[in-house]
């Protein structure tokens, strides 16, 4: 059995925290480096749904991407909600581990995740991580399907394959053009807009895209964009990063029970379509024909 110190050594080795972004919170949040580790938990977001998920499941850590603080505090009074995500884990001996920018770069990181659970073939990183001689590691992919499909298809896999959320998958560009290549970056990512047409690809699936840089995007290629709820990008990196666990675990004969959580933590509750006619004197195509992904 290890000791949590052990544990996080391991998973240091995985995603080290020094090529986290600077202005990122990485690393353990809770925890005593000399407490027994049995059973870890993967998630998203440290939030209470998902400590609570912990305490039933009987976790000796909760490791998750998204950072508990990633602004600083001044409190951890049990008065805030971040307080008593923090009292409800000391309170049962639940460690916090946060992998984020340095899981994203990682390889393989969050994208390759992505890439894997649509099918994609990873060609290379989107934007390279200039100290990786190897040239594998870095944020994003850019990937290759084994056979063309359409904007309308490539969609309707992501809607399928990717937890499910009340957003789902938001198209901008022609439904029905031909995607042989696709750019992938998990969580937020309409910063990357440069290098998604520097790759020349002819799709960017990720979440988060903002109505300016969209516009401006499809405006200037035809790139087709894709956009998915952040958190059901980076899910499939816990499905990863738990089967990297469980590997090294074998590795050192520790046993550990590796789960992860199936709770949902996207923000976003509900989804009322738009409809389809367009308003009194607007012109053109409506963006939300019968079939069309929304």
């Amino acid at each position: 059995m290890p000791r949590l110190s052990e544990v996080i050594a391991a998973l240091e080795t995985l995603w080290p925290a020094e090529r986290a972004e600077s202005w990122d919170a990485v690393g353990t949040v809770t925890g005593d480096p000399g407490q027994d580790v049995r059973r870890v938990l993967f998630a998203v977001d440290p939030v209470r749904d998902v400590v609570d998920e912990a305490v039933k499941l009987g976790a000796d850590l909760l490791v998750t991407h998204h950072p508990l603080y990633l602004r600083g505090t001044t409190t951890v009074s049990a008065g805030t909600f971040k307080g008593r995500v923090v009292h409800t884990l000391i309170k049962n001996d639940i460690a916090l581990h946060v992998a984020h920018t340095n899981a994203d770069t990682a390889d393989p990181g969050v994208s390759d995740a992505l890439a894997g659970a649509l099918d994609l073939r990873v060609v290379r990183p989107l934007v390279p991580d200039p100290t990786d001689p190897a040239g594998r590691r870095g944020l994003g992919r850019v990937c290759e399907l084994d056979h063309p499909v359409t904007v309308r298809e490539l969609a309707a896999r992501a809607a399928e394959r990717l937890p499910a959320t009340a957003q789902g998958i938001r198209v901008a560009g022609d439904p029905e053009a031909a995607v042989r290549t696709v750019a992938v970056s998990g969580g937020s990512g309409d910063s990357l807009f440069d290098q998604v047409r520097a790759a020349g690809v002819d799709a960017f699936l990720t979440a988060d895209l903002r109505h300016h840089p969209a516009s401006e995007a499809v405006a200037q290629t035809p790139l087709a964009l894709l956009d998915a709820a952040h958190w059901a990008t980076e899910w499939p990196w816990c499905e990863l990063a738990a089967a990297q666990l469980d590997e090294i675990s074998d590795r050192h004969g520790w046993d550990l029970r590796v789960h992860v959580s199936t709770t949902v933590t996207d923000p976003w509750t509900a989804h009322a379509a738009s409809a389809t006619a367009l308003p009194p004197g607007a012109t053109g195509a409506s963006s939300h024909a019968p079939g069309a992904p929304n």
